[in-house]
């Protein structure tokens, strides 16, 4: 989906929160205008496209319930037609709009981006989001800042493992040193053993418990068990 790029180069190129403002007003128009002149026979993923851009146009106006309603919309088009990647763009949209609900939207945001192999860099953006919503000394940072290291490592190659891989084992050292005060390589692989983070087979399913820790079980948006189903080899 490139409007995220679209709308993060508007705010980079831009010479004050003031053109910033500006440029993202129009940037909404523009998307705004492109859905409204859509055909009826348009596919419902172009449609949930366009309206996922607007929303995302919307949290930068400051217009975050109006974006809320938008994205949760495009978010079950997606799911309806396994959209996965733009599934989870729905999430982060959702997220970052500051919602009452918006712990859940990351939540549903990193279930499917662990499950489905997504971009790599998506999903380590989702984690991370848990990182930060996760105090220091919680196990909760640890998990999924493993989880994000493991994701990078399985999902990338050549270049591109080469910088998200660093990305993520220094996202790791972070989240160990907040955690434990560790400082060098010996006392984080001491730590990672500690806390059990070298199998994902371990790691793994203590993601799912902090998620549903967040989500209820008989809460979440969509049929867990079913989608596991659509999951590719």
């Amino acid at each position: 989906m490139p409007s995220k790029k679209e709308l993060d180069d508007l705010l980079i190129d831009s010479s004050s929160p003031d053109q910033s403002k500006e440029d993202i007003q129009k940037y909404l128009e523009k998307k705004q205008a492109a859905y409204d002149e859509l055909e009826a026979s348009a596919s419902p993923i172009e449609r949930a496209r366009l309206q996922l851009d607007v929303a995302e146009a919307l949290v930068g106006t400051g217009r975050a319930d109006e974006s809320w309603e938008k994205a949760r919309a495009a978010l079950d088009t997606f799911i309806e037609l396994e959209q996965w990647q733009d599934a989870v763009e729905s999430c982060d949209v959702l997220y970052q709009s500051a919602q009452p609900a918006s712990m859940v939207a990351l939540a549903h945001g990193v279930w499917l981006s662990v499950s489905y192999p997504v971009d790599p860099v998506l999903t380590v953006n989702m984690l991370n989001y848990v990182i930060d919503e996760t105090p220091a000394n919680a196990d909760g940072a640890a998990i999924a800042a493993v989880t994000a290291h493991y994701i990078a490592d399985i999902r990338t190659e050549d270049d591109q493992h080469k910088s998200l891989t660093f990305l993520t084992k220094q996202l790791l050292a972070n989240v160990a040193k907040g955690h434990s005060g560790v400082d060098d390589q010996e006392g984080l692989s001491v730590w990672m053993e500690r806390l059990e983070l070298l199998d994902p087979g371990v790691f793994l399913p203590r993601l799912a418990l902090v998620l549903g820790a967040i989500v209820p079980a008989d809460a979440w948006w969509f049929d867990r068990d079913a989608l596991r189903e659509k999951i590719p080899e």
